[in-house]
């Protein structure tokens, strides 16, 4: 399992992808893939927290790093995702740095952050592994902030600027959507603010992500310093590869009839 901080930091691109059936068995499979890392959507996605422990567990401690979008930043729901074994956080709809930084903090034990301590936990190996983790929690976790709204864009070097935060992660259907632009990837005001993102976590020493289903926007991101990029979903892997093996075998029925 590769350390995702210490590769954004080498400037290197990091690949990943959600989770978001609440399933154990995909995401087993999508974690075995070959991506660098698996996020579980608990914002949008169809599993509840009873559902994420068995994808935990299916997803392993080899190969893809599990990450983890949580519902708000609140102190106990970010406590419960990192003691069950989730390597990072990424946090929906931050407005400004106090709220980041409130985030922040509870992903960290003190004198870092105000993080509960529980020695007991999957991510401490139920207690073998205390130490261990410990030593990484102080400095391998991952701080994704999400940048989907005005607001935010209004902020991004005070964002960037906190300990703690690693990632500003671009949220492209929210923020065009907030600019008025909804799905005009090449839309000036859209365009600016993938710009703005890119150079604020450049200028602090961050990481930028986004989340895209066309491959052929790579390039753009990637021109703009995004190192941290999501395509894809288990749902959309399964309805996308059902649809054309569906319209495969409709096709050849209509040849053969």
């Amino acid at each position: 399992m590769i350390n995702l901080k210490e590769q954004l930091q080498k400037g290197n691109a990091v690949h990943g992808c959600w989770l978001n059936m609440g399933s154990n068995v995909s995401a087993e499979i999508v974690s075995a893939a070959g991506f660098d890392w698996v996020l579980v959507d608990l914002e949008h996605g169809i599993g509840t927290e009873a559902d994420v422990f068995s994808q935990l567990q299916a997803i392993g401690n080899e190969g893809a790093v599990p990450l983890v979008r949580v519902e708000s930043f609140e102190a106990a729901r970010v406590k419960r995702a990192l003691d069950m074994g989730f390597k990072g956080i990424m946090f929906p709809q931050i407005q400004n740095a106090e709220e980041a930084q409130k985030a922040i903090a509870n992903m960290y034990y003190p004198p870092i952050g105000n993080r509960g301590f529980a020695k007991m936990t999957r991510a401490t190996q139920f207690g073998k592994g205390f130490d261990d983790y410990y030593e990484f929690a102080k400095s391998g976790l991952l701080g994704i902030i999400q940048i989907e709204t005005v607001e935010s864009l209004n902020h991004l070097d005070e964002i960037a600027a906190i300990d703690g935060v690693d990632v500003l992660f671009l949220g492209p259907a929210d923020l065009s959507l907030a600019l008025g632009v909804f799905g005009q990837w090449d839309h000036p005001l859209y365009v600016d603010a993938v710009k703005a993102v890119g150079n604020a976590a450049k200028k602090a020493g961050k990481g930028a992500g986004v989340l895209f289903f066309d491959l052929n926007q790579y390039q753009f991101y990637h021109e703009n310093g995004f190192r941290f990029i999501a395509s894809g979903a288990d749902m959309t892997f399964v309805s996308n590869g059902a649809t054309k093996m569906a319209n495969d075998l409709n096709e050849l029925r209509k040849r053969l009839q």
